[in-house]
Parts: structure tokens; C-alpha cells; sequence
């Protein structure tokens, strides 16, 4: 009796126990509302993963068969790690590219028409935002139309009104363009000022202006300020469009101006012409590591200033979407 009862009071425990174990580990492999489990963050990891190699991979290998000599090229057991860093493939394509007039005058046609654009659509985004326009709706779906525009569209007309006026053959059009808040792909900039400044609470500004500020100095003060994340955002977008936009630059300036980008498209004839038959006969023939290296080189500004502003652009992309009173 003593052995039959004791049995009785260990059965409840025992399975008390065993539905805790088993509450434990269903909530470590699946988790519950509060916390993911190991099998979803191990799935959003490996999606991840997957998603970061696809992107990473190109950089990899651009790195990895720039530095390769010839030999290094046609051996078939050298794959990503060559026997010796070989720098004549950045010497060659440095010198094919004019790098460092390239550079010069890419920075001369990006940089600041990109300030420009970023400062002129914050002013216009804050005006939509912040202000009771007349048309409001109207002006953002057109704003939304434009972008939908091919840029082949207004290539012509801006041609020939640029020619009238005698500017074609200079850097000018590109700065103007930019100035008028017209560059590449401003609409879509616009729109992020207006979500921005529409997000963030008016009291802010009513709080300043009862304090005696007037509106330009409440866009300076209190606005601009705030939308540091947008303008990074911009700006970076901006900056990287005009620098890879070659035909904008090539049919206004006319030869006035030739950035690395359009180096680049120009490569091959350079590099033809550049070297002799005779050095081409030794080994010194165009191959994938030099076309590499110079590419390497026309994006080497853009992946400098990602990193300057890596974590300044993290954090704007997480701040652009919020949303005030």
C-alpha cells in the first residue's frame, strides 16, 4: 500500500515536470510573443547571410582578381587568394583611367551639384511639409509623375535650351540643373523631405516662433537639425547617381569636363592605345584583372565615403519612417 502510494504522488511531479521541459524547449526552438525562437532567428540568419553574399560576392572578387597577375590568371588552382599581390594592374589602370584628373573633375561635377539639390529640395520638401500650399496634392502627384519620366524624355529639350543660351560646352548646365532642384532623380528626394517634415510635431515650430523666431530662422534652427537623417540620405543618393551618370555630364559639357565613370566606358580604346604592340606581345595584353582594377578605382570615392558615413547612414535610414503627433 505504502509502495502503490507513494507511486501516486510521484506521478503528478513527474509530469509536471516533463510538460516544464517540454515548455522550455518548444519556447527555445519556437519561441513565444515576447522572444523569437532559435529556429527563427536561425532562418533570418541564414536569409541574411544569403542576402549579404549576393551583394558582398562582386566586391570579393573584384578585390581578389585585381590584385592577380597574368600568371595567377591562367593558373587553374588559383582561385580566390593569389600567389603574389601584383599592383602593375592598378598602375596600368590608373594611368588608362587619368585617374587623377578623373577624379578631379568627378568631383568637380558631383559634389556640389549634390549640396545643391540636397539643400534646394529640403527647402522645397520643408514648404510642402510644414506650410499650407495651395495644390499640395497636385504638386506631390507631380512631383511622383516626373520620377515616372524617362530621362531620355527631357534629354532634347534641355539640350536646346542650354545650346540658346550658349552654355553647352561648360560644367554650368549641371550646376543650374541642380541648383533649380531638377537633378537626377529629385523627385524622389523632395518626397523624403515632405514625409519628413510633416512627421516630426508642429508644436516645435509654434514653440519657437512664440519665443520671436521667424520662419527661415525656424528652418534653420529647428528643422534642419531634426532632419539630419534625411539629408544624409539625400545626399549620399545624390552623390552616387550624378557620379555614375555619364550621360548627363558628356552631352552638356562636351568634353569640358570627363569624369572616371566616362574614363571607364572609354577603357579598353584607352588602354589599346596607350600601350604598344610590342608590350602587348610581352605579357602586357588587356586582360579581366586590369578591367577589374580600373573599376575598382572609379567606385574606390563612393565605398571611401559609405565608410566615413556608414553609421550616420544606418541610423537615417532607421529615422527617415517615424512619425510624429
Amino acid at each position: 500500500m505504502k509502495s502503490a502510494d507513494s507511486t501516486m504522488n510521484k506521478g503528478p511531479g513527474a509530469a509536471e515536470k516533463r510538460r516544464q521541459i517540454l515548455y522550455k524547449v518548444r519556447r527555445f526552438f519556437l519561441g513565444n510573443a515576447e522572444k523569437s525562437g532559435f529556429v527563427s532567428k536561425l532562418a533570418t540568419y541564414v536569409i541574411l547571410t544569403g542576402l549579404g553574399f549576393v551583394f558582398v560576392y562582386p566586391i570579393l572578387y573584384m578585390l581578389s582578381t585585381s590584385f592577380m597577375d597574368s600568371k595567377d590568371l591562367v593558373d587553374s588552382t588559383v582561385t580566390w587568394v593569389p600567389h603574389q599581390l601584383s599592383l602593375e594592374n592598378f598602375i596600368k589602370a590608373g594611368k588608362t583611367l587619368e585617374f587623377w584628373d578623373g577624379l578631379k573633375d568627378s568631383l568637380i561635377m558631383t559634389v556640389l551639384p549634390s549640396v545643391f539639390q540636397t539643400a534646394v529640395l529640403a527647402l522645397s520638401g520643408y514648404a510642402l511639409g510644414r506650410f499650407p500650399v495651395p495644390f499640395k496634392k497636385v504638386w506631390i502627384a507631380l512631383a511622383v509623375f516626373i520620377f515616372l519620366i524617362p530621362e531620355q524624355v527631357t534629354m532634347i529639350p534641355r539640350y536646346l535650351l542650354f545650346n540658346s543660351y550658349g552654355l553647352v560646352g561648360t560644367i554650368w548646365p549641371t550646376y543650374l540643373i541642380a541648383v533649380l532642384g531638377q537633378g537626377i532623380k529629385s523627385s524622389v528626394f523632395l518626397l523624403v523631405y515632405w514625409q519628413f517634415f510633416s512627421s516630426y510635431p508642429k508644436s516645435l515650430d509654434e514653440a519657437a516662433q512664440i519665443d520671436g523666431a521667424g520662419r527661415i530662422r525656424v528652418f534653420l534652427r529647428i528643422a534642419l537639425p531634426m532632419a539630419v537623417p534625411a539629408i544624409v540620405v539625400c545626399f549620399l543618393f545624390s552623390f552616387i547617381w550624378t557620379w555614375n551618370n555619364t550621360t548627363q555630364v558628356a552631352q552638356y559639357s562636351m568634353g569640358a569636363a570627363t569624369t572616371l565613370p566616362m574614363h571607364l566606358e572609354q577603357f579598353v580604346d584607352k588602354f589599346n592605345k596607350l600601350y604598344s604592340s610590342a608590350q602587348l606581345s610581352t605579357g602586357g595584353a588587356l586582360n579581366e584583372a586590369i578591367r577589374l582594377a580600373g573599376t575598382l578605382l572609379t567606385i574606390l570615392p563612393l565605398v571611401v565615403l559609405y565608410l566615413i558615413l556608414q553609421k550616420q547612414f544606418v541610423e537615417s535610414i532607421e529615422r527617415t519612417g517615424i512619425t510624429g503627433e
